[in-house]
């Protein structure tokens, strides 16, 4: 299965199965890029979200006119911070950006609950990295990509260029069918 992608200079479509790394600056503006990947030519899609929570998502999604009714949310955010929180009506949570297993195992509940063409965002592996660390973070994120392809879904994963070092953003472009860099000025840059 094919899917659109809206985004400059990548290709019109990519294959279902692929995961797409987006590449920017921590004050680079990603919401456009993030919506125009979710809204395009999907039936569901689920916002994992580690950076901002789910209140956040719902105000960017709205922001941007995006279809909430196609929108499932996983918030690693809020608990972290002391909210009490019960999942429910499209909303999901975890304990905190480190709960690896809890990220994965919920991604894996959506793609299979849910049939047609499938989206997932991962914002951000940066703080995923950040909370639990660089390693399992890369081994969340090869569970998640292994994940896209067993149910021919497509991903976005957000990573801050200059939170990391150098070797470590080169080990996850190499994860990647695709690479989205985004520079300080907003120009947008595919290497697929």
């Amino acid at each position: 299965m094919d899917y659109a992608l809206a985004v400059e200079d990548t290709p019109e479509t990519i294959s279902g199965g692929t995961g797409v790394l987006l590449v920017h600056p921590s004050t680079g503006e990603t919401d456009r890029i993030d919506t125009d990947f979710l809204s395009t030519d999907t039936d569901h899609f689920l916002v994992v979200s580690t950076r901002t929570t789910a209140r956040e998502v719902e105000q960017k999604l709205e922001h941007y006119d995006v279809d909430r009714e196609k929108a499932t949310i996983l918030d690693a955010l809020s608990i972290e911070r002391g909210y009490s929180r019960r999942s429910g009506e499209g909303v999901h949570y975890v304990s905190s950006p480190d709960d690896i297993e809890g990220i994965v195992e919920t991604v894996a509940e959506f793609l299979e609950g849910h049939s047609g063409k499938l989206r997932v965002s991962v914002d951000s592996v940066t703080e995923m990295a950040y909370y639990a660390d660089e390693e399992r973070a890369r081994e969340a994120v090869e569970g998640l990509l292994d994940l896209l392809d067993d149910h021919d879904a497509v991903g976005l994963f957000h990573l801050a260029e200059e939170v990391h070092d150098e070797s470590v953003v080169e080990e996850y472009r190499e994860l990647f069918d695709g690479v989205i860099s985004l520079d300080v000025d907003g120009e947008v840059r595919g290497d697929f």
